[in-house]
């Protein structure tokens, strides 16, 4: 096994690990929380959108921290694109859980999933659009931002306002990774992709506590 040289890749995958840790930390606080047989498919979304998330981390921190061929890369960039797609599915269904209940969000799940795989084949079929995933993933995200607003500042849902919080912190990280440019030296060198792990990590920070108070 070989690491990488070049420092910010190495960074990159440091901070990949920590997103994964985040992701399933936050896993297991949510598993602590006082569920019914309703709530307990809030937490089964959550937890399967969060495993996602922290596999997809798992598998950046691989592709950007060990020395591999070419068609390993490419392998596990499948994967890790195929769980991110499935992770936004899942985000949209528990969001429909919380704004219309779980009558609603039992309907919408399958359909988000054959969604997000769509889109992820789209990419897979032509691969000089996966600007089509940003777009799907960008909806979702404004798509949920606007819920929790809502639900905060209308339905006065416990957490809400710290989920609306956590997804503008998540709609920052994806636009600091979509420019390149974007770099800085605290002790070790991140690019883009290393800065937007650690702001990504904050905004799970974030949802999971706006989860945790939305089941008291």
């Amino acid at each position: 096994m070989e690491f990488i040289k070049d420092p910010a890749e190495r960074t990159t995958a440091i901070t990949d690990i920590v997103l994964a840790l985040v992701a399933c930390g936050g896993i297991l606080f949510l598993r602590r929380a006082p569920a019914d047989i309703s709530t307990l498919w809030k937490v089964n979304i959550w937890s399967a959108a969060f495993g996602l998330i922290g596999s997809a981390a798992a598998l950046g921190a691989v592709a950007h921290g060990l020395v591999i061929s070419r068609a390993a890369h490419d392998r596990i960039w499948q994967v890790l694109n195929m769980a991110l797609a499935l992770a936004v599915s899942l985000f949209v269904a528990g969001v429909a859980y919380d704004l219309w209940g779980l009558a609603v969000c039992l309907k919408v799940l399958p359909i988000m999933l054959i969604a997000g795989l769509g889109f992820f084949a789209i990419t897979r079929l032509y691969p000089g659009i996966f600007f089509v995933f940003i777009v799907y993933e960008g909806l979702a995200l404004f798509f949920a931002l606007s819920a929790y607003v809502y639900l905060a500042t209308r339905v006065g849902l416990r957490g809400a306002g710290f989920m609306a919080a956590g997804i503008l912190i998540s709609i920052l990280a994806a636009g600091i990774q979509a420019h390149k440019s974007i770099s800085l030296t605290l002790i070790w060198p991140f690019d883009h992709n290393g800065i937007y792990h650690i702001v990504q990590a904050a905004g799970l920070v974030l949802l999971i506590c706006g989860l945790q108070l939305s089941m008291i």
